[in-house]
Formats: structure tokens, sequence, C-alpha cells
């Protein structure tokens, strides 16, 4: 298969190292001198054992000359997509499959102004990584890769999860993966957010009673939202699988987290965001998710 990874940050990386063991793999990025660099000596990826291996996708910052490919994966950030997407526009034939793995929700309504319904695939992904350096990675994490079609039956992409097994990933198409987009949210909407704007590990947001309160609070909107939405989650067990994620992962710092620090633009519009958006649209009174998009906008601005 041919694959176009736009996108080489850590999960863009990940994704287009392991893939390249059995497709035709491009990573498309935006700074000439990284991509000349891994097109050159590869993208190393160390797992958590210690072990190291170097994988060699193409890579380039410029996709003027590129046919259109089977497969497009959009790994920038959200508040990229559109810039992304436009430049390369060229790759992206009649039939490619563009398909998003970017945290959050509703990036389809960009992607929907570059391609048909019927050739858009959402997911969401357990698997982790994090840079080591411009070109190297570690996978911090495994588990299972959800795709699922925007329009019509998802089980026409059972080929793309076929070749995401084959390299590595375990992946499923759903029919539901709105949920599991939801379920990731849980996680992403609540400890995850509130950890940046505390600029704090997680583990501090389940051990403090103040920030602790505020992540339920969070859950427990998150759970009517998604609720009205068509994908019920009960906001007891959603609450005790959080806080025994935090207690996994005390020292976790988030990308929301490192984004305020560094005083760059976060992805809050497609989390937070997001469920505000799907809060108002069921009528679900959503406060507290509306306070943290407002809060870590303040932040960035600062």
């Amino acid at each position: 298969m041919r694959i176009a990874v736009i996108g080489p940050g850590a999960m863009g990386l990940l994704f287009g190292g392991y893939l390249s063991q059995k497709n035709e793999v491009t990573l498309i990025g935006t700074n000439p001198e990284k991509m000349a660099t891994i097109e050159k000596q590869g993208v190393m990826i160390r797992e958590t054992d210690g072990t190291e291996k170097t994988f060699y996708p193409h890579a380039t910052a410029d996709s003027s000359d590129m046919e259109p490919v089977d497969l497009v994966i959009l790994q920038v950030k959200a508040s990229a997509s559109e810039s992304a997407l436009s430049k390369n526009q060229g790759i992206i034939g009649e039939r490619t499959i563009l398909m998003t793995l970017q945290n959050g929700m509703g990036h389809e309504a960009v992607m929907s102004r570059f391609a048909p319904a019927d050739q858009l695939v959402i997911g969401t992904t357990q698997q982790g990584s994090f840079k080591l350096s411009e070109t190297s990675i570690c996978h911090s994490g495994g588990g299972k890769t959800f795709l699922g079609a925007v329009n019509g039956d998802s089980s026409r992409f059972e080929a793309i999860a076929g070749t995401f097994a084959e390299c590595g990933f375990p992946c499923e198409v759903c029919d539901q993966v709105q949920g599991m987009i939801w379920d990731k949210l849980m996680i992403n909407a609540s400890s995850s957010v509130l950890s940046g704007v505390l600029q704090v590990p997680q583990g501090y947001v389940e051990k403090d009673d103040y920030a602790w309160s505020i992540a339920q609070k969070l859950i427990r909107e998150l759970c009517a939202t998604a609720t009205a939405d068509g994908y019920p989650f009960d906001a007891e067990a959603q609450i005790a699988r959080i806080k025994k994620h935090l207690q996994n992962a005390p020292d976790g710092l988030t990308s929301i987290y490192a984004d305020l620090k560094a005083g760059r633009k976060t992805e809050v519009d497609v989390i937070s965001g997001a469920v505000v958006r799907a809060g108002h649209a069921h009528q679900v009174p959503v406060p507290i998710h509306e306070l943290m998009v407002e809060l870590v906008h303040a932040m960035e601005n600062r």
C-alpha cells in the first residue's frame, strides 16, 4: 500500500516507521532539513525494554511531485489540519482514503473539504510515543487502534486494519468508533486538560482534593454529553477508571501541559471544545468544560 503520513511528530514517526516495514510510506513535514535527515538516516524507534530499531520511510517537505497515494494519515495538530491538507492536496486522489488519528473529535469537518465523505476514516489509538530527538522516538505504550467510516459501512476498511496489524499495530474496524473517541476524551478532556491548566503531573489531579473534585465534575459533564450523543457512559465507572489511570501513571505529563509550558497553541478546541459543542447541540450543561477552554486560551495568550 502507498501511504503518506502528514505530520512527522512523535505519533507520525511511530506509524510512519512501523508501516514502512511492508508498505511504501512517505513522511511529509514542513521542515526541509528535518525531512532530509529522515530520508538519509531513517527513524529510530526505542521500545520500553530498551531495544532500538531504525526504519526507513521516505521523507519530504514538498509533495508536489508525488502521485495520489492509497492512504493519507493525518497526524498534525488540529489547528494545522487545513493548511497541511491544502498544501498536500495533490496526493489525495479519487480513490485515496483520508484518515485521522489525531487527538480530540470533529476532524472530519475539515477533512470533508478535501475528500468525499465515503473516503474519510476517523480513528483513535491506544498507542503512545514521545520524541527523543527530531528523528527518534520512544514507543511508550501499546494497545489497539480503532477505525471507522464517516459515511457508510466501516467493513470496507478491513484491508487497512489488516495492513496496520501486519506491521505491529493491533487494529479493529468499528461501526461505533465515535464511542471509542468519546472513551479517549474521558481522560483527555478531564484530568489531562486540568493537569495542563494547573501545570502539574497527572498524579497531582488525583491526590489533591480540590483538583480531583474539579476532575469529577468534568467527567460527569462528559458522561452526560456522550450519553446524549448516543454513546452511554456511566459516570461512577469512569471516575473509578480515571482515578486508577492517574494512580498508575502519577508522573505523566500531557500534551496540553507541554504546549502551555512551552508557550505553544494547544488542541483544546478539539478536546474540551468538542465537549462544549456537543453539550450545546444536545442542550446538556457543560459549564466546567467551558471554563477549561477559556482558561487554556487565556494561558495561551500570556
